[in-house]
């Protein structure tokens, strides 16, 4: 369940190329700035690369797959038309970010750093897994729980023409096409200071574009995909379950060493309920690994920050009839909303959205075409 999304290092280069970065972020620019930088010094136009006698074929096979991803995006779905993705970078490592979540012994809310342009986020990424690990190291010893992890792209908004990287290429179509259409998603709708409202967005687009890429190039590929997010509905419905346990423990007034005792319980129990949803449903299988590193408070806030209000966006795009450009309007007056009336109008439709996915009791309609989100599962 890595993070494909990191949009605060383009911003970061951004930053100092203002002179917006405070002195206690010098370091932290100077590295963002460094990395990105040599990113870009690694761009070659696709084309180029196509016609390269030297290039590998596997290399020109996934990269003429992106271009026709690239194409889709803006031609069928109405996202940003520029240069993004349409060069390749090899950057000779497995992530291109490492990306560190922090979050109290005893609190789901994950740490925030705030920045200029890209405004307050939950996490911070470095371009260098060791110095990813020593700052993470140094918040631990603060006391902090902390999520280290890989991702494989991220986005900086549409500043810079962001790149196909090396690193996306051990996905397969679905989820090739999601990252593209995620990431564009960014750039056609970016939120500052809500960190959850912006990947909610992405993730209601990238659903909806897969869907309707899948319909376009192999229908027979769509229950596959459908089947893969139900696994992990199921499975982030089980996390959710695990943070309300947590969260009625850390409001309790037991001391911390009862806390501390209560918070493993709950997690190991995670572990137990996983391992029979296992052995009811084989095909809920895929999950172990995730579970077995790092499992705490900042694990489960980034899994949150990912996932809440993906039905208020699902919900909104069915009542704009599956019509994405006004959808992407809708959204748009959303963000311009004062925050108290937003968030109101986000738990309004999640409620709306939930109530007539429990009507439906799993039913899946309108698979093809333009209706694939606004009737499906």
């Amino acid at each position: 369940m890595k993070r494909p999304v990191l949009t605060i290092v383009g911003a970061f280069v951004i930053a100092a190329g203002l002179g917006l970065a405070s002195c206690s972020d010098v370091g932290y620019v100077r590295q963002c700035a460094v990395g990105h930088l040599d990113l870009l010094a690694r761009r070659q136009p696709i084309e180029k690369v196509l016609v390269d006698p030297d290039a590998p074929e596997e290399t020109k096979t996934q990269l003429r797959r992106v271009l026709a991803m690239r194409d889709f995006a803006s031609g069928e779905l109405g996202l940003p038309e520029n240069g993004s993705y349409r060069c390749f970078a090899d950057l000779e490592r497995p992530q291109v970010v490492w990306n560190v979540v922090a979050a109290p012994e005893f609190s789901l809310k994950p740490k925030t750093w705030c920045f200029p342009i890209a405004g307050c986020v939950s996490y911070r990424g470095y371009f260098s897994e060791d110095e990813a690990r020593k700052f993470a190291d140094g918040l631990r010893g603060d006391g902090f729980d902390i999520y280290l992890y890989g991702v494989s792209a991220y986005s900086t908004l549409g500043w810079f023409d962001d790149p196909v990287l090396n690193t996306f290429f051990r996905k397969d179509d679905a989820s090739l096409a999601g990252l593209i259409f995620h990431e564009l998603a960014h750039q056609q709708l970016y939120l500052k200071n809500d960190s959850a409202f912006n990947e909610a967005f992405a993730k209601t687009v990238e659903r909806e574009g897969v869907l309707r890429w899948l319909q376009r190039s192999a229908p027979e590929k769509i229950e596959p995909y459908l089947q893969s997010l139900e696994r992990k509905k199921a499975f982030l419905d089980l996390l959710q379950k695990t943070r309300s346990r947590l969260e009625e423990v850390y409001a309790s007034g037991r001391f911390p060493e009862i806390k501390r005792k209560e918070k493993a319980a709950v997690l190991n129990s995670l572990h137990e309920e996983y391992a029979a949803l296992v052995r009811d449903q084989e095909k809920m299988k895929g999950y172990e690994k995730w579970l077995a590193q790092d499992l705490n408070n900042a694990k489960l806030a980034s899994v949150a920050t990912y996932h809440a209000n993906v039905g208020a966006f699902r919900e909104l795009l069915r009542r704009n009839d599956g019509d994405l450009p006004a959808f992407y309007s809708a959204a748009a007056h959303l963000a311009d909303l004062p925050v108290a009336a937003r968030l109101a109008k986000l738990e309004e439709l999640d409620a709306a959205f939930k109530s007539r996915e429990k009507s439906a009791a799993g039913e899946f309609s309108g698979r093809g075409g333009n209706s694939s989100v606004a009737g499906g599962r």
